[in-house]
């Protein structure tokens, strides 16, 4: 009865519903902790959570810390030499993207970081327009823990992203609600020119068939949630893929965790990471002569039972 007055009354969206259940189990805390520190803590997360359920804010991480226990690294990528590794990562989506293009010129390894750049050429390798690049693994994986140590880019437009795919995710008959493959955003920096949530990235799942649905995709934003001065600082972000769900992670601390779809993708997915170009109206804001930006990516990490 509750939740049904949260989304047909109220029409909150699942993350906001989420943030009502966790204001209720921080006001418990407030009333029944004998810990000043653990008060004041609980009257913290109360208002932060009551601004998402009012005006969708993001929020702090607040879950459980994350325990590898149990896992080992199988890929690790510290970018320590002059160029990208093509032995085990590949270019992705070269040549029309959006309003712009993905190109392998944007890619380049210096100082221990991959670094993906965004701004627009007069002579790029596919004709004048504003560019970008994306990478994936050549190996696929199914479950895991996934990790990136990044700073993002800063400026207006683009965006940097960490995300897993699947093979036709947006179409119900293979997709099948998720089982037969998703898109799993571990985070998207889409915050820059949000003023009250500038240092927050977003986690999102993507599939189609939920529930038998055959039209279109279905997706759950989990929510935007803040990191450290993740446009100038490097900050993880993570996903733990279990056998029945998926944990997401900001600095080893646990953001949301679901099971949204049919159950957890069963089949292994691209690992990719991209400098997300937007559309050309977006484009059409910003300065051919002037603007210029980078996603700095330090290393990338895949750890499995």
């Amino acid at each position: 009865m509750f939740e049904t007055f949260l989304t047909e009354v109220l029409k909150l969206a699942p993350r906001q519903i989420w943030g009502v259940e966790q204001q209720l189990y921080h006001l418990t805390q407030i009333f029944t902790s004998f810990s000043p520190k653990k008060i004041v803590a609980s009257i913290l997360a109360f208002l932060e959570l009551f601004g998402l359920t009012l005006l969708d804010m993001p929020t702090t991480p607040r879950g459980q810390e994350l325990d590898l226990t149990g896992y080992s690294i199988v890929f690790e990528d510290e970018f320590n030499g002059d160029s990208l590794n093509t032995d085990v990562w590949e270019y992705r989506g070269n040549g029309p993207r959006r309003g712009g293009f993905n190109a392998e010129s944007q890619v380049r390894v210096e100082d221990g970081n991959m670094i993906i750049s965004g701004d627009y050429q007069t002579d790029g390798t596919y004709g004048e327009g504003w560019y970008t690049g994306m990478v994936k693994l050549r190996e696929r994986y199914c479950k895991g823990y996934f990790e990136i140590r990044c700073k993002v880019n800063a400026g207006s437009g683009y965006w940097s992203a960490f995300w897993i795919q699947a093979d036709s995710p947006y179409t119900a008959s293979v997709s099948k609600g998720g089982v037969g493959g998703a898109e799993i955003d571990i985070f998207e920096s889409m915050s820059y020119d949000n003023k009250l949530g500038k240092d927050a990235v977003c986690q999102t799942i993507h599939c189609a068939g939920v529930d038998g649905v055959q039209e279109g995709f279905q997706s759950e934003r989990l929510g935007d949630f803040y990191g450290n001065n993740i446009y100038t600082e490097y900050n993880t972000y993570g996903l733990e893929w279990t056998d029945t769900e998926y944990i997401f992670y900001i600095n080893g601390v646990e953001t949301r965790r679901s099971s949204f779809g049919n159950g957890v993708s069963e089949v292994p997915e691209d690992v990719i990471v991209s400098l997300e170009i937007p559309d050309e109206a977006k484009l059409a804001l910003l300065d051919k002569d002037t603007y210029h930006t980078e996603y700095v990516i330090d290393y990338v990490r895949i750890y499995q039972k």
